[in-house]
């Protein structure tokens, strides 16, 4: 029950994330109807529990040589990779994508912290 609660928590901060995103990033279009985030929230939660440990683990030693630095890159791949499967997210060039990955990893990170058990 825990973890059903905190996947949905989780995906409602991804939702706010992008909302957030979409809203102070200027070329990051998003389609904004609650299906449309919801949806993009759901497939945003999956392919952080899913492919952001194994892309921490090959980009392992570059992360580690940056500082951290490197998962940004690992934050971007994941909105990118987001942008290709969803029409409802537009990503205008590699500045928004960076902006909006800063600002989702931002976001994630925060709530990470505040929910550490």
């Amino acid at each position: 029950m825990k973890l059903i609660f905190k996947l949905l928590v989780a995906v409602a901060v991804n939702a706010a994330a992008l909302f957030a995103a979409a809203y102070l990033v200027k070329d990051l279009k998003l389609n904004v109807t609650v299906e449309s985030i919801v949806f993009l929230a759901v497939i945003l939660t999956l392919l952080n529990l899913l492919l952001k440990p194994v892309l921490k683990l090959i980009l392992g030693p570059f992360i580690v040589l940056t500082l951290g630095l490197g998962l940004i890159l690992v934050n971007m791949v994941i909105l990118y990779i987001l942008d290709i499967i969803s029409p409802n997210l537009t990503i205008g060039g590699i500045v928004p994508l960076i902006y909006s990955s800063l600002i989702i990893g931002i976001v994630n990170f925060a709530f990470h912290f505040a929910t550490k058990d």
